[in-house]
């Protein structure tokens, strides 16, 4: 079965946001040699559950609006401002992402979530977190306000400036 990829024109039955190719070429780039030893078929599953792992994570999250109502991925989207780096003579605006794009920081942690896809799985199922443990003289106390799930802080790092605030990180915006 071959992948279907976004490429920003809002293509019928998208499954990722980057093709095994460019993967493969983003790996090699960063000394990643795993990703060269994944088959076709086992790149296209990798890469397939990163991307609904993005959609999982992140949908609520991204700024601005999908292009169109019928597209099968969050990208492209339209309306996604970035963080001022235009000065006019008036003040600085903001940068608008064009909405014909997959930008290259959604491509790049797509790639970097199928690597981690392709050794196993990026959302397991929760247990109930341990709060002590003694077995013989070894003894563990988990912290119960610890996140009880896996982070990819590298791919949130990636993200951020194309993510709205969460409620522990909200952007604020001087009026004067």
């Amino acid at each position: 079965m071959s992948l279907t990829v976004e490429d920003g024109s809002v293509i019928p039955g998208a499954e990722s946001y980057v093709s095994v190719a460019d993967t493969e070429a983003y790996h090699l780039a960063r000394g990643n040699s795993t990703w060269g030893l994944l088959s076709d078929g086992q790149a296209e599953e990798a890469l397939r559950r990163a991307t609904d792992y993005m959609i999982q994570m992140y949908r609520s999250r991204w700024k601005g609006y999908r292009k169109s109502g019928v597209q099968a991925l969050d990208w492209p989207r339209s309306w996604v401002y970035l963080e001022p780096f235009t000065h006019g003579i008036v003040g600085t605006y903001p940068y608008l992402v064009a909405d014909t794009i997959v930008p290259v920081e959604v491509k790049n942690a797509c790639a970097e979530l199928a690597l981690k896809a392709a050794a196993g799985e990026l959302a397991p199922d929760l247990e109930r977190g341990v709060q002590s443990e003694t077995i013989g003289p070894i003894s563990t106390t988990y912290d119960k306000s610890d996140v009880q799930y896996t982070r990819y802080r590298a791919i949130d790092a990636m993200l951020r400036p194309y993510l709205e605030g969460s409620s522990m990180n909200v952007q604020l915006v001087s009026m004067g």
